[in-house]
């Protein structure tokens, strides 16, 4: 099965505060057919900054709802993504990162490949960025 664009999202839990919003954002959006869940990593740092990494099914109770993701490729997220972004965590910080395949774009995909068209490039602006532009 072919898939559409994927996007890693890296976000951090300072002082490793965890509100238990995200995972049912995400399954919601799973829900919908926004996106299909490739993988996911826990990255934590601890305050010598010394790096843990953990897969959805190492997570405590604190993790319970990620544990009802549908991962499509289990270890594609690994401990050398996890030590790629390891300078940008700050100490005592616990990192999701998340790989999603966009799958509202499969339809576009597909007229791609019909067309002969080939993506020369793909910028994703974050919300942030945008919102401080736009005023928001």
């Amino acid at each position: 099965m072919p898939l559409g664009p994927v996007d890693v999202y890296v976000i951090a839990f300072p002082g490793n505060q965890f509100s238990g919003e995200i995972a049912p954002a995400i399954l919601e959006q799973v829900a919908n057919g926004t996106i299909r869940v490739v993988d996911t990593l826990f990255v934590m740092k601890d305050a010598e900054g010394d790096l843990a990494v953990l897969e959805i099914e190492d997570l405590g109770p604190e993790g319970a709802a990620y544990v009802e993701l549908d991962v499509l490729s289990p270890g594609a997220l690994n401990e050398e993504d996890a030590e790629e972004i390891a300078d940008l965590i700050p100490e005592n910080t616990s990192v999701l990162m998340i790989a999603y395949e966009n799958t509202w774009m499969e339809g576009l995909v597909g007229a791609f490949a019909r067309a002969g068209a080939v993506p020369l490039n793909h910028v994703r602006i974050p919300a942030a960025v945008v919102n401080a532009v736009v005023g928001e």
